[in-house]
């Protein structure tokens, strides 16, 4: 399964994507955030799509799902929004089930990778 994970603000959030894609078996890694985020690093092969976050949401969902087109090859996604805000996340979601795809919500417990 493909991970798409968000990598915006909240303090300790990078720490659960990098969890995520760390402890998790993924056939494809997509990372999107601002220029910022170009920051973020890890050991797996991932792709990194440069979003503006700051972008009103209508305009942000166009944005996430423009530069997702053809990028997703499965009929369903694993997603991340440990990091972000609520527009964030639902410019988000709203991309992904326009373009269409389905999604499973993957967080990072003590337990190891779960769905949500």
């Amino acid at each position: 399964m493909e991970l798409i994970a968000l990598l915006s603000t909240g303090k300790g959030t990078w720490g659960q994507v990098a969890g995520l894609i760390n402890h998790g078996e993924w056939d494809k890694i997509i990372l999107l955030g601002d220029d910022f985020a170009k920051q973020f690093t890890t050991e797996k092969p991932s792709e990194f799509i440069q979003i503006d976050l700051n972008k009103k949401i209508k305009d942000l969902r166009e944005e996430f799902l423009g530069k997702l087109k053809g990028k997703i090859k499965g009929t369903e996604v694993a997603l991340s929004i440990a990091s972000g805000d609520g527009k964030q996340h639902m410019a988000l979601i709203s991309a992904l089930i326009n373009l269409p795809v389905g999604i499973r919500f993957a967080a990072l417990t003590r337990e190891g990778v779960i769905d949500l």
